[in-house]
């Protein structure tokens, strides 16, 4: 399976958390992340996203429907996402629009095949890390990372 793992882009800042907007910054750092992705899904794609309103603003500029997660919120318990993550079925891409740190604890835990105390990844707003994995009869997973792209790589004024 492929696995996306995509920051919510640029927010306003404010209260409550999770009905913070994306910046006008934003919605073109979201738009320009799928501008890069979409020609990539040749395949079926889920796309879950976090309650959070910016997350949810990200994963519309897909265009894609998407499924609401509370597990993705922005605190959360990161250890539990392996096991949901083991435990899909039926798309060729699972694309999670989520939050720091998780997304960076996440990102960790696949390249260093396991959990490392205090370690994981800047995973910048709107940035993703796209990954291979593939899941063992003992839940774990195995992942290769196949790209990482930022926005500052498809924004030249970013």
């Amino acid at each position: 399976m492929n696995l996306i793992l995509w920051r919510h882009a640029e927010a306003e800042d404010g209260s409550p958390d999770l009905e913070r907007e994306l910046t006008a910054k934003g919605l073109q750092q979201a738009a320009a992340s799928t501008e890069w992705l979409r020609p990539y899904l040749n395949g079926r794609a889920e796309v879950w996203a976090s309650q959070a309103r910016r997350s949810r603003q990200t994963a519309e500029a897909l265009g894609l429907p998407y499924a609401v997660k509370p597990e993705l919120n922005p605190i959360n318990d990161v250890e539990a996402l392996p096991a949901l993550i083991a435990a899909h079925k039926g798309a060729d891409y699972l694309i999670l629009v989520g939050h720091q740190p998780w997304l960076g604890q996440l990102c960790s835990y696949l390249l260093n095949g396991g959990w490392l105390a205090g370690s994981y990844w800047t995973v910048k707003k709107s940035g993703i890390w796209w990954f291979g994995v593939k899941s063992a009869a003992d839940g774990r997973l195995y992942a290769k990372l196949k790209a990482a792209m930022t926005p500052q790589l498809l924004l030249p004024d970013d």
